[in-house]
């Protein structure tokens, strides 16, 4: 990954470079690695991990389950890196608000948004996750 960042870095050194770090590693790992990504010259971290996880429980709380994995990665990535933490994978618009609280600059659900069979699903779903940021980004200003 590093290899492959620096060389995307050297051949298109006015992008914006965001690089995901695999949920397979060991958290201790997957932030030593976002520190190096962004020496090589990434210039957002996206974090993963909801796709692996197993909820036990059903509701909220295995939403919340689901989304721990990459939850973890964006605390302690946020707090290592000095660019912008993309929280991924495994969200909801409950577990969304959290993404933010727990550090990262915004959030990704193309798979929570794209596996929905209409398009009023979609817009549902999105105006949901819209919704839950606005009103934790309102709770944080009182």
């Amino acid at each position: 990954m590093l290899a492959l960042t620096r060389k995307t870095r050297s051949l298109l050194p006015d992008i914006t470079l965001s690089v995901t770090v695999p949920h397979i590693l060991p958290l201790d790992q997957q932030v030593h690695l976002a520190e190096a990504l962004v020496q090589a010259g990434a210039n957002i971290i996206q974090t993963e991990g909801g796709t692996s996880s197993k909820p036990v429980h059903g509701g909220s709380l295995g939403l919340v389950e689901k989304a721990a994995p990459t939850l973890a990665a964006a605390y302690e990535i946020s707090r290592a890196v000095n660019v912008p933490v993309l929280c991924a994978s495994g969200l909801s618009s409950v577990t969304a608000p959290m993404a933010i609280a727990a550090g990262a600059a915004g959030v990704g659900v193309g798979s929570a948004i794209n596996q929905l069979n209409s398009e009023v699903a979609m817009v549902a779903a999105v105006r949901s996750l819209v919704e839950a940021l606005s009103m934790s980004r309102a709770s944080v200003a009182i």
